[in-house]
């Protein structure tokens, strides 16, 4: 994977030497604007409409629109007399349950594996953080901001999100908290959650917009024709009873699908286990009729017990 950055984990008089990773991709396809008459690229021109003149990079200052079409102009030596240094530490603040972290506050994710000189400091610090079952609360800077960051295990390893502020949170405004289910709605509505229960399997869901994407641009270099069928729609709720009921319904007849499915699975797993068991204990038996047969005692599976130290100094 290509290194973004390199700098260090520190915490207390700790410091772990790692490399930072993208962890995630964009799956998007990007398109250019073409001439629709002779199919060549469009390029971007920055003009200026009160002087209708097209402008170069190096005649472009930064603006902050404070008031409608009123800026102040910073120069580069303003920018630059505010902005953080490049720092080369993610220094960890505190160490939090990861459940009391709304994923609303998560930004990017970010992969940090370690210099070859921190191996063991790196193992130990993951492996510390996973079995007390916390994250980290910690504070990097890159490309001259300053990002809130959470750090937690994934894959054995230690993974980066880069997170926002609470003052880039945005709050709803609550109007619906005046209506009350009744006890009734609310018990078929837990009922129909219940039946939509899962285990969490990512690799079962699928971009299906990329698919179709895909599909139509290679039908389209082949010179076919490819035609995407319409998803049905749902039926409109009419009545909010009578439409939990149906999907009460439904989700019920889905989950016993469901069940015989995995039951089928798990006699599949059992027969095999059978077998794999058979096999090692016909390879036991015969291995002690061999060794029996040789004049020599078969050995022992036992495992031996350990000797308490008082034993042990009077041996």
């Amino acid at each position: 994977m290509h290194t973004l950055w390199k700098g260090s984990i520190s915490f207390g008089l700790v410091n772990v030497p790692v490399k930072m990773h993208a962890a995630t991709e964009s799956q998007e396809f990007k398109f250019n604007y073409l001439h629709k008459d002779c199919q060549q690229r469009i390029r971007s021109i920055k003009k200026c409409p009160h002087c209708d003149q097209e402008v170069d990079m190096a005649d472009l200052v930064k603006g902050y629109e404070y008031e409608k079409d009123r800026y102040v102009v910073l120069s580069d030596e303003d920018l630059a007399s505010v902005e953080q240094p490049m720092s080369r530490s993610i220094d960890i603040l505190d160490f939090i349950d990861l459940e009391e972290i709304d994923p609303i506050y998560y930004e990017k994710s970010y992969y940090l594996s370690p210099e070859e000189t921190a191996l063991k400091a790196y193992r130990l610090l993951s492996q510390a953080m996973e079995e007390s079952g916390k994250v980290a609360l910690a504070r990097v800077t890159m490309r001259s901001k300053q990002h809130l960051a959470c750090l937690r295990v994934f894959e054995q390893g230690l993974v980066m999100e880069t997170m926002h502020y609470p003052k880039e949170i945005r709050h709803m405004d609550v109007v619906w908290d005046r209506v009350v289910p009744t006890e009734t709605e609310l018990t078929m509505a837990r009922q129909l959650i219940d039946n939509l229960a899962r285990p969490f399997e990512p690799e079962k869901y699928h971009d299906e917009l990329h698919e179709q994407m895909a599909q139509l641009i290679e039908s389209r270099v082949a010179g076919e024709n490819f035609k995407v069928v319409a998803p049905s729609k749902g039926g409109q709720v009419v009545d909010l009873m009578e439409a939990l009921r149906a999907s009460i319904a439904q989700t019920e007849q889905e989950k016993g699908k469901l069940e015989t499915k995995n039951a089928v699975k798990d006699k599949v797993k059992v027969k095999e286990k059978v077998k794999v068991q058979d096999k090692t204990k016909d390879k036991e038996v015969e291995a002690i009729a061999t060794e029996e047969a040789n004049g020599e005692k078969p050995k022992s599976t036992l495992t031996p017990r350990k000797r308490t130290t008082r034993r042990a100094k009077g041996a």
